[in-house]
């Protein structure tokens, strides 16, 4: 009969041979040797299946609209899906339809316990104030993510996500999938080149408006909660819970500040990314809210304003100058000013393209100046476009030195990371400043039309109590934030 002693390490033997799992092979494939026979991709060739031993298995927490769109991105590059969960069933049929194979969970946490050895990775689409403790769990059981963006809803969170992060070493994306595209390098081969000279400051538009100031009542009034949806689950770690209202999902959480990051949170990491990358912004310095309309904190707290216009200040950092961000919305997203030098005639058809309800951006330094659409720069263009073509005909462009994407495809990307061929580009490290950087103007909407002092060291205000209560609020006890 065995020892006390001798069962112990029996039981330790058995535990390390369960690490050595399909999950535990394609986490170590750089650097590590396999304990057993791949089988290689050229025995099947043609046959348009990927090898089991190099397929990755993904869970999927957040199953309709957008989370639909990745679900499917990363199935195409051949994972495999075999969890899904859903709160709120009113949505996920196709999805579900789709991958039959996949069990359906409304608990993620139960979906987690029951697939854990078949799960690689984990997608989360869930609303923002989900993301933190989702990605931290998934993180600390062993699973690659991809989480969408914004990042996190709090400025405390990110930094939580970042950290938690880096300890794993597992593969993490935030999906601001334009980074993964081709003209965001063009972008930032064109900045690095001198062909606008020194950035000095940018200006962004977005046409949202995610405010309900004139439908508060409806919060006071009972509704029905539907019963596909989990309503308690669903708010999570949101503290208090509030009672349900037909106002909050599907979609529009965005515009609540107990669920949502606004306009700006939703496309700050689409519009701002380009410059973050080119120009390593960092948190910013300063920043001021102009423009909120009739909001009020105290009375309209719980949405958002109708518009807004953000101003960050940007320290000079790495050779460059200082550098101003303006970013408008909602009904302020029209009045961003034609950029110096350039006649208003030739601003108005490129601009006319964006503010017909599409998002984009004005970068201009001291030579020149670019424009651009929303995610990863796309429709980028110098102006105005005979300074361009002069530039082309002359072979003065510079070339393409940044590794481009296959296909431009962040899901590629994600998949490839975690087989070890590839690097994801906006991880939660890179995403979390651009992320931050947004959660610091929003916390300053609630001092609105003062300049709001940064602290670097303290990672706070240094001039607004009610600012700095934005950036960590409290949540729930259990939710591993």
């Amino acid at each position: 009969m065995l020892s006390c002693e001798n069962m112990k390490q029996v039981k330790s033997m058995k535990r390390v041979a369960a690490a050595t799992s399909r999950r535990g092979f394609v986490k170590r494939t750089t650097g590590a040797v396999a304990l057993f026979t791949i089988v290689p991709r050229h025995v099947i060739a043609g046959s348009g299946q990927i090898p089991p031993s190099e397929r990755v298995q993904v869970a999927a927490i957040g199953c309709a609209g957008r989370p639909a769109a990745n679900i499917n991105g990363v199935a195409n590059c051949g994972a495999e899906i075999v969890g899904l969960c859903d709160v709120d069933t009113r949505r996920t049929g196709k999805i579900r339809e789709k991958f039959k194979s996949a069990p359906f969970f409304k608990d993620y946490r139960e979906m987690l316990d029951k697939l854990d050895k078949q799960i690689d990775a984990v997608t989360i689409g869930t609303p923002d104030h989900w993301h933190a403790a989702i990605a931290i769990e998934c993180l600390r059981r062993g699973k690659h993510v991809q989480c969408e963006k914004p990042l996190a809803q709090t400025f405390g969170e990110v930094d939580k996500m970042v950290q938690v992060a880096a300890e794993s070493k597992l593969v993490n994306q935030a999906m601001n999938q334009g980074h993964a595209y081709d003209t965001i390098r063009t972008f930032r081969e064109w900045i690095e080149a001198g062909l606008i000279g020194e950035v000095r400051e940018a200006h962004f538009w977005a046409p949202g408006r995610y405010s309900c100031m004139d439908q508060l009542d409806e919060l006071n009034k009972a509704h029905a909660i539907p019963p596909e949806l989990d309503w308690e689950r669903w708010q999570g770690p949101v503290a208090p819970h509030r009672a349900y209202c037909p106002l909050y999902l599907p979609g529009r959480w965005r515009f609540w500040t107990d669920y949502g990051c606004s306009t700006l949170g939703d496309w700050a990491c689409h519009l701002m990314d380009p410059i973050f990358w080119a120009l390593d912004l960092g948190l910013p310095e300063a920043v001021r809210v102009d423009n909120w309309g009739e909001w009020d904190p105290a009375k309209h707290g719980a949405t958002y304003p109708k518009g807004d216009c953000f101003t960050l200040e940007f320290p000079a950092k790495s050779g460059r100058g200082p550098v101003k961000v303006v970013w408008y919305d909602g009904d302020q997203y029209q009045k961003v000013p034609c950029p110096e030098g350039l006649p208003h005639n030739a601003f108005a058809p490129y601009k006319e393209k964006y503010t017909n309800g599409d998002e984009g951006g004005v970068v201009y330094g001291d030579k020149g100046i670019i424009m651009y659409g929303s995610h990863g720069a796309k429709d980028l263009r110098l102006l105005p476009d005979l300074r361009f073509e002069e530039l082309k005909a002359s072979n003065a462009l510079p070339p393409p030195h940044y590794p481009r994407v296959p296909n431009g495809s962040p899901y590629h990307e994600w998949i490839g990371a975690i087989k070890g061929q590839l690097k994801v580009g906006s991880d939660f490290a890179y995403a979390g400043t651009i992320t931050q950087a947004a959660l610091i103007a929003l916390a300053a909407l609630f001092d609105p039309g003062k300049r709001l002092e940064w602290d670097a060291e303290k990672r706070a205000f240094k001039n607004s109590a009610a600012a700095n209560a934005r950036l960590r609020v409290k949540r729930l006890p259990g939710f591993g934030v």
